[in-house]
C-alpha cells in the first residue's frame, strides 16, 4: 500500500507537468501512421523497488536480438506486421496462455513445444491475423511457420514459438510471411531501435507500443529484464487479451523460471480489465538467457529467486498497465488496491472486480463518484467480508467508512475525475475490507463512447 500512495503521489505531482505531453501523444496516436514504425510509445508504468529503468525492451538484456518490418500481413496500411526475437543460444522458455476453451492454433503450438522442451531460441509474432477457429490448417500454418523460419536462422523447428494476433476467424497470409523472413532475420539487431520495431510490429488497435525494461542487482549480479506488450481490446483475465514476450539474461534453472514467470503474469496480466473479453490469443513468453553471469538460480527460497521474481513481476506490471493505460477508447487508466482480507488472492479478486465493473468504468468517464457501483462491485467479487467494515476511497476523498458512506463533496470528487481523465492520468480507487494481511491491486480504464464505436467497426 505504501508503495502504492508513492506512486499516486508521483503521479498527480506530474499530472499539470505532463499535460500537454500526454495531450500530443494521443493526438499524434490517433492520426494514420504513414511509415512502418510511426506509432509513439506509452508511458512507463514499472513500479518502484529496488531497480532501475533503462533502454532496450527485449535486446536490454544480453543474449538477445529483435527486429520487426512490414510484411503485408496487414489488411491495409503500412504499419509493420512482423516481429522477431532471438535468443543467441538456447534460452530458458516459460509461457502462459489464455484458458480460452477455443484457443488459437499458435497457443496449442507453443504449449505442445513447451510441453517437450525447456529451451527455445526464436520467438515469431505476426500481426493482422488471430489464425485462431482456424481448425487443422491453421496449425499447419503454424508447423510450416515455424520450420521456414528455422531453416533461416540454421536451428531446429522445435525452438521456435509463434503467437499470432489479430481477426479471429483468419488463417495467416502464409506466402507474405514466409517470403518475409529472409529480411527479417537479416535485420536482426541488438539496439534499442531494433527492439521498437518488433514491439510496432505486433500492435493491432493500440494506439501506443508498450516496452519496459530495468535493471537490478540480483545476488551482485546486475540483471536485465525487458519486453514487450500488446493489447487494448478484448482484456480480461485469464490472461488479459494481449501478447507479451519478455526477456532476461538472469541464470536460472528453466523449472524455477517458469514459475517465476507465471506468477508474474497473475499478479500482472491477470489483473487487467478494459472489456470484460478474454480472448483466444493470450500469451506470455520468457525467455531467460543466463548471458549475465553468476552462479545458476535454482532455489526458489533463495534471495536470488526473490528478488529476480520481484523484477520480473514488476517489468510484467508495468507492461500490463500500459495496456489497460491504452484500453480501447479509454481517456484514464484505473489503478483499484484492495486490503484486509484473509489472503492475497481475496484481495485481487476484489480488486479485480471493481476494475471490470462495467457500471464503475462508465461512471468514471462520466466523472460520476457513485461509490455504490464499488460497492456492489466488491461485494459480488465472491470473497467473503463483513459489509460493516467496508472503507472506500477515490483518490484523495473519502466515500464510505466502516460500511456506511460519508458526506463528501459530490463536487470535488468529480472534478477529481474530470481533471484526471482530461490529462488520460491514473484515478485510484482504494477500498478496504477488513483486518486481514491481503493485499491485491488490479488495473483497468474507462469505458467510453468511442470504445463501442471502435468494436462496431473493426473487421469493416
Amino acid at each position: 500500500m505504501q508503495l502504492k500512495r508513492a506512486l499516486g503521489t508521483s503521479i498527480r505531482a506530474d499530472r499539470k507537468a505532463g499535460c500537454r505531453q500526454r495531450r500530443l501523444l494521443l493526438r499524434v496516436a490517433a492520426a494514420a501512421p504513414q511509415h512502418a514504425f510511426d506509432i509513439p510509445a506509452a508511458p512507463i508504468l514499472i513500479p518502484a523497488g529496488p531497480w532501475w529503468e533503462v533502454d532496450g525492451s527485449v535486446c536490454a538484456a544480453k543474449g538477445f536480438k529483435a527486429q520487426g518490418m512490414a510484411g503485408g500481413l496487414r489488411a491495409s496500411g503500412p504499419k509493420a506486421d512482423l516481429a522477431l526475437v532471438v535468443a543467441d543460444g538456447e534460452a530458458a522458455a516459460a509461457g502462459v496462455f489464455t484458458t480460452n476453451i477455443v484457443c488459437a492454433a499458435p497457443v496449442t503450438f507453443c504449449r505442445n513445444v513447451l510441453a517437450d522442451r525447456e529451451t527455445v531460441r526464436a520467438v515469431l509474432v505476426n500481426a493482422g491475423q488471430a489464425n485462431a477457429a482456424t481448425g487443422d490448417a491453421g496449425y499447419e500454418d503454424c508447423l510450416v511457420s515455424a520450420s521456414e523460419l528455422a531453416k533461416t536462422l540454421d536451428i531446429s523447428a522445435e525452438e521456435v514459438l509463434l503467437l499470432s494476433t489479430g481477426v479471429i476467424g483468419r488463417r495467416i497470409k502464409l506466402d507474405a510471411l514466409v517470403a518475409s523472413l529472409p529480411a527479417l532475420v537479416a535485420g536482426l539487431g541488438a539496439s534499442a531501435e531494433d527492439a521498437h520495431h518488433a514491439a510496432v510490429a505486433v500492435t493491432t488497435t493500440d494506439l501506443v507500443s508498450k516496452s519496459a525494461a530495468l535493471e537490478a542487482d540480483i545476488g551482485g549480479v546486475p540483471v536485465r529484464v525487458g519486453g514487450f506488450a500488446k493489447g487494448s481490446g478484448m482484456i480480461h483475465p485469464n490472461m488479459a487479451t494481449m501478447l507479451c514476450v519478455i526477456t532476461s539474461d538472469a541464470a536460472v534453472a528453466p523449472p524455477l523460471w517458469r514459475d517465476i514467470v507465471r506468477r508474474g503474469a497473475t499478479a500482472s496480466f491477470n489483473q487487467i480489465s478494459v472489456d470484460g473479453d478474454t480472448s483466444t490469443n493470450d500469451t506470455v513468453i520468457g525467455l531467460a538467457s543466463g548471458a549475465a553471469g553468476g552462479a545458476l538460480i535454482t532455489d526458489p527460497a533463495s534471495a536470488e529467486a526473490e528478488q529476480l521474481e520481484a523484477a520480473v513481476t514488476a517489468l510484467l506490471q508495468g507492461l500490463a498497465k500500459s495496456v489497460a493505460w491504452d484500453g480501447e477508447g479509454a481517456t484514464c487508466l484505473i489503478e483499484v488496491g484492495a486490503s484486509g482480507t484473509a489472503d492475497d488472492a481475496g484481495a485481487r479478486a476484489v480488486a479485480r472486480a471493481v476494475a471490470a465493473s462495467s457500471l464503475v468504468k462508465a461512471a468514471i468517464f462520466g466523472h460520476d463518484p457513485n461509490w455504490g457501483r464499488i460497492a456492489c462491485a466488491a461485494g459480488y467479487a465472491g470473497v467473503p467480508f463483513d459489509a460493516n467494515a467496508l472503507n472506500i476511497r477515490l483518490g484523495p476523498i473519502g466515500l464510505m467508512t466502516a460500511g456506511q458512506p460519508l458526506g463528501f463533496d459530490a463536487k470535488a470528487a468529480s472534478a477529481y475525475l474530470k481533471e484526471t481523465t482530461a490529462v488520460h492520468g491514473t484515478v485510484h480507487i482504494d477500498i478496504s475490507l477488513g483486518n486481514g494481511p491481503g493485499a491485491g491491486t488490479a488495473w483497468g480504464c474507462d469505458l467510453s463512447y468511442d470504445y463501442v464505436k471502435i468494436n462496431a467497426e473493426y473487421t469493416t
